[in-house]
């Protein structure tokens, strides 16, 4: 199908407004790709702020050129997808893995984070990190463990004197 000239502009256009505002940008290959499977993998990088998107490889080569990314020369002249993280890489990645071993019609290519080039293994270490939630509740459970040991140390001696103030009334004869 070909696309008129303003067609390709607004394309490179939505290319680059993706580039612009996600954190990372992985590549696929395909074949022989069906609908349901897309439609499957669209809906669980959904879920992670991520998004599948079936890309015109010379717009979206030019657009990668505009926005400062390096590419290898005959990259892209396979069928290609482009899965693009706005949010969090690591599980918009985890999800990446999760299609692939239930889809063999996709492998991983590459990608780009922070523009830099990753490599296939670089992008399957990135699934491998925890999620942005899980590094929050971790840092978070660091943070409070020295002030909750603080709060234990401090309320001990006032529990212990409590003890003490207790057990010395059991002992003492009830006054009638």
């Amino acid at each position: 199908m070909a696309f008129t000239k303003n067609e390709k502009e607004l394309m490179l256009q939505q290319y680059e407004k993706w580039l612009e505002t996600s954190k990372a940008v992985f590549v696929l290959s395909y074949s022989k790709m069906h609908m349901p499977a897309v439609n499957a993998a669209r809906a669980r990088l959904r879920e992670a702020d991520g998004a599948l998107h079936v890309v015109k490889n010379r717009i979206f080569a030019k657009a990668l050129e505009n926005k400062g990314y390096k590419t290898e020369p005959g990259f892209w002249e396979n069928n290609n997808v482009v899965v693009f993280a706005f949010e969090d890489a690591p599980s918009v990645a985890k999800g990446l893995a999760e299609i692939i071993k239930s889809n063999q019609a996709f492998a991983v290519r590459g990608g780009y984070l922070d523009k830099k080039d990753l490599s296939v293994k670089q992008v399957k270490d990135l699934a491998d990190l925890p999620t942005l939630p899980v590094m929050r509740a971790t840092f978070l459970g660091l943070l409070q463990t020295p002030a909750s040991k603080l709060v234990r140390t401090l309320a001990e001696p006032a529990r212990g004197l409590a003890a003490v103030i207790k057990a010395n009334s059991e002992k003492q004869p009830e006054a009638a």
